[in-house]
């Protein structure tokens, strides 16, 4: 048989993991002893057992928190101990310091000038207000998602990675490590340019000692990265306790910076030899060419002058008189100004070293932006007030000449610009390392997880370090800022899509601690970071989309969401959209000319249904398909759920076969009831099985298309992952069952038509070959369609429910693209020489398959020879409700063998056949007949459907 109707379909090879694991916790609670306990059993197993009541609260609360959270707890005696350890760091030093340190960092006592001096106070004070509301909304979404469950190592690729799902996460989460990268590198320009505004031979304010030019500052930029690997190297701790002093020095020099402001009344403050716009030729001029701009101390014109836009050149971009220098506009500026304010990720990139990173990150996320925010104000206002145009034009290290103590500034350039480099090189190294740990990215960082030093990424560091130096080719601080900001704003919104889809998809278990947010604000952070993208270059923001969605592609088709079961957003929003058109969808609302085939499937032995099943879903034309499995049996006996045990592995034959298909299992005391169980509770809503198939109850020896060498569904390569164990799953078949009875098998036939069902009975589909009968060549395959009902051959019935169902099917087939073009639908009459015109009948066939828009080729096949078999008396004499009544007796062997003959000798090039499946029969005692008929009737037959339908499925109507 093609598929029996009940079997042992397969059984999986695997573990259960979460079995294992809590058994090897108990042995862990129960299996330690001391020498004492070991001399005496009876004392060892009493007190094992009292100590295993006593931890077992705390081993189910432990097992529970992994399942939230995701972390993997292995020892319950130690691991905590192990993980409170690693993770001493609370919201100050965690958190609050090292974000205000990172959005000091270049652009406090270095670019403030540039700003003010480009777009006055209060474009100046706009923009600033613009990029931070950026960063508040995004701060937001960080913190509902942060304070939704326990937060790993990784920062925003942890949260986004599982939001969002692994393909997104991995493909964001690779863009920020590169955003922390360029950052780094950001940073140590930074740095290099204040020591040489120091130290440097052009523009050196106390010794010129250091070469400018060429490519001494990619020489200084990397004695910049150097130290920053070293202090990686040596590890985050490291830093992480200096954080504080660092954050007190630069808070001291930027507190010189305000005082020198308020004390200092007016001087003329050099421009600087490295400065070639205003010192166009050789920079070793005599010092009496110097020529000053003028810090004029409070004052209300300065103010005023200093109050609209006006753009001017940046003369960082030329390094000899023969370069062009760049002009300043809207984004570049706020490129530079957002770069320099992205640090709201370094608390949650230290997420792996916080004490309670739920609680730390957005106190500490929040307290320090708000921080940096004032103190970008008050210099603004203060830099405004006291400084000409030109002096912040082309001397973007003014602070150091109005100081009081100018070496506060130098030494707040250095450390806050390296703490920034710094942060971000950790930063970058944890996300990859975070990113090899899930093996997101394969072979590809495969051996960088392999170098390490205790928890230190030593492999991560290396590999950041060495993009960092690449990236400083680049060249200055104002060109690799405008790559570091179209990178951090990409993250960001990545963050917000991933607040704003936890919030759409209402999941119940979506409500963080943390309530400042909402719906809007995830939007508008979308928005915002999403045009500011543009706004700073249209063409990068163009290209890193375009990685970013290649990334996710190539993710998508490595599939590590197999491997990482953390849950998709994508999922979630599924299934809140399903279900809100779901109720939409009104079946009291469905029209014929919108009719679609929803199938059921019966399946008892995938093993032998294979080729049903794959040629069910080319049927179903975007319908619904559902394959159903009835576990024969006592329910009120069962002490477990057979049916959902069996669900993986069906899903897992789902994936085999590439089929889009549902499954639905049900447990019967016999396949019959089974039957009734699917096929009125199948499906949701209006989305319901109007279809079911059968396979048909032969004798024929099943077939195993699992372990066929020339079975395109050979098993042999493949291995499906068990959603509830890491171990594959290997399918294996189990010896079918005996075939069920010819009396429960024509019940459920009738069965079906009583709940008013189409339904389809399949028979030899383990002959079909369709990769061979699909391959090219001249060779032409033909659907075939007979509408005549044999069992009671009217020729009225042509035109009937079941013959337009039977054409309905078979053009739906034929609209199959790989079936379109290698297969041809035929239709065959039954004419005999006692029809009074048969041409007309052909001619009225032809125009209701034109009226159908049915393309097929109509062919009449004399059948005198075989409706002579059928018995007179009952044939010719009697109407069609007496031999109904009457029963099968008209129906003689010889008949059905000269049927079976006539179909056999029009079927040389057949793929399938499609035949009118009788009415069964009233009396139950001629079930067995009826069987055997329809048996003989489709013996030594190409693979066929025996059809029936009972309602209105095409219309001829517009």
């Amino acid at each position: 048989m093609a598929t029996s109707l009940q079997a042992e379909d397969f059984t999986v090879n695997s573990t259960n993991s979460e079995v294992n694991g809590i058994a090897k916790d108990t042995e862990v609670l129960v299996g330690v002893t001391s020498k004492k306990e070991v001399r005496d059993p009876n004392t060892q197993v009493q007190k094992r057992a009292s100590k295993f009541r006593e931890r077992a609260p705390l081993l189910s609360q432990r097992r529970l928190f992994r399942s939230l959270s995701g972390r993997e707890i292995s020892n319950v005696n130690g691991s905590e101990e192990n993980v409170s350890s690693n993770r001493t760091l609370g919201t100050f030093d965690g958190v609050f310091a090292p974000v205000s340190l990172s959005q000091f960092s270049a652009l406090l006592f270095l670019r403030v000038g540039f700003i003010i001096g480009n777009i006055g106070l209060l474009y100046a004070c706009c923009t600033l207000t613009l990029g931070y509301s950026i960063l508040l909304v995004t701060i937001l979404s960080i913190c509902a998602i942060s304070t939704n469950g326990a937060v790993e190592g990784g920062g925003a690729y942890f949260m986004i990675s599982r939001t969002l799902g692994p393909e997104f996460g991995g493909a964001i989460g690779a863009l920020f490590f590169f955003a922390n990268v360029f950052s780094s590198a950001l940073y140590a320009a930074g740095c290099v340019e204040g020591i040489l505004d120091s130290f440097g031979t052009e523009g050196g304010r106390y010794v010129k000692a250091l070469p400018e030019g060429g490519y001494w500052g990619f020489l200084y930029g990397s004695v910049v990265n150097v130290i920053n690997l070293l202090i990686c190297l040596i590890g985050a701790g490291m830093f992480a306790k200096l954080t504080v002093v660092i954050f007190a020095t630069v808070l001291i020099c930027t507190g010189s910076v305000i005082i020198s402001f308020a004390i200092d009344k007016g001087q003329q403050v050099p421009i600087p030899f490295n400065n070639k716009i205003i010192y166009p030729g050789n920079s070793s001029l005599n010092e009496s060419f110097i020529i000053n701009g003028t810090y004029t101390g409070f004052s209300l014109t300065t103010l005023n002058d200093n109050l609209f836009p006006n753009f001017t050149y940046d003369y960082t971009t030329v390094d000899d008189a023969d370069d062009l220098p760049q002009t300043v506009d809207f984004a570049t500026l706020f490129a530079v100004l957002f770069s320099g304010v992205t640090g709201i990720m370094a608390g949650a990139n230290m997420s792996g070293e916080l004490k309670e990173p739920g609680k730390s990150i957005p106190r500490g996320t929040l307290l320090g932006s708000l921080f940096t925010f004032l103190v970008y104000l008050l210099l603004f206002l203060l830099t405004a007030s006291t400084c000409s145009r030109f002096l912040l034009n082309n001397n973007y290290t003014f602070m150091m000449a109005i100081n009081f103590l100018p070496q506060f500034v130098t030494i707040g350039i250095v450390t806050a610009t390296m703490s920034a480099s710094l942060s971000n090189i950790i930063g970058s190294s944890r996300i990859l390392a975070a990113l090899v740990k899930d093996n997101i990215y394969g072979r590809l960082t495969f051996y960088i997880g392999k170098i390490s030093i205790g928890t230190n990424p030593v492999g991560a560091v290396l590999v950041s370090a060495v993009l960092v130096e690449l990236v400083l080719l680049i060249g200055g601080l104002n060109e690799i800022a405008q790559f570091t900001s179209i990178f951090f704003l990409l993250s960001y919104l990545a963050t917000n899509m991933a607040c704003l889809g936890l919030e759409w998809a209402s999941a119940p278990n979506f409500r963080p601690t943390f309530r400042y947010f909402t719906w809007w604000t995830a939007i508008l952070g979308i928005i915002g970071n999403g045009a500011m993208m543009f706004v700073i270059s249209a063409a990068t923001a163009g290209i890193c989309i375009i990685i970013l969605l290649i990334l996710i592609i190539i993710l998508h088709l490595q599939s590590p969401s197999e491997q990482n079961q953390w849950g998709s957003i994508s999922q979630a929003l599924i299934f809140h959209q399903v279900r809100k058109y779901l109720l939409l969808l009104d079946s009291r609302k469905d029209h014929v000319k919108f009719w679609r085939p929803q199938m059921l499937l019966m399946v008892a032995n995938p093993q032998s249904a294979c080729p049903l099943i794959d040629f069910t879903n080319d049927l179903k034309k975007s319908g619904l398909y559902v394959l159903g499995h009835v576990k024969v049996g006592n329910y009120e006996e069962n002490t477990r759920d057979f049916a959902s045990e069996e669900n993986p592995k069906w899903m897992a034959l789902v994936d085999h076969l590439k089929v889009k298909a549902f499954v639905e299992i049900t447990v019967g005391r016999s396949v019959r009831e089974g039957l009734h169980h699917l096929a009125r509770i199948s499906g949701l809503g209006a989305m319901k099985p109007n279809t079911i198939l059968f396979g048909f109850p032969d004798s024929t020896p099943s077939q195993n298309f699992f372990t066929r060498e020339s079975s395109p569904f050979n098993i042999t390569s493949y291995q499906a992952t068990s959603p509830s164990s890491s171990s594959p799953a290997l399918i294996l078949s189990r010896p079918a069952h005996e075939s069920i009875s010819s009396e429960e098998f024509v019940s459920m036939v009738r069965d079906v038509l009583l709940l008013g069902k189409n339904i389809c009975v399949c028979r030899h589909f383990h002959l079909m070959d369709k990769v061979t009968m699909l391959k090219k060549g001249k060779r032409k395959f033909f659907i075939d369609v007979w509408p005549t009902d044999f069992f009671n051959p009217d020729e009225s019935n042509i035109f009937g429910t079941t013959s337009l169902f039977l054409m309905q099917l078979a053009t739906i087939l034929n609209m199959v693209s790989s079936w379109q073009k290698r297969t041809a639908l035929r239709v065959f009459i039954c004419v005999s020489s006692r029809d009074a015109d048969p041409e007309a009948q052909k001619k009225q066939v032809k125009n209701m398959l034109l009226d159908l828009r049915i393309n097929a080729s109509i062919i009449s096949v004399p059948w005198d020879r075989v409706a002579m078999h059928l018995s007179e008396n009952n044939f010719e004499t009697e109407s069609t409700e007496d031999r109904m009544d009457f029963g099968l007796s008209h129906l003689s062997e010889s008949y059905i063998s000269g049927v079976n003959n006539m179909i056999m000798e029009q079927s040389v090039d057949t793929a399938v056949t499609f035949l009118s499946l009788p009415q069964p029969p009233e009396d139950r005692s001629q079930y067995p007949k009826y069987l055997k008929l329809m048996t003989d009737m489709t013996n030594n037959l190409r693979p066929t459907i025996l059809v029936h339908g009972v309602s209105a499925v095409t219309t001829t109507n517009l």
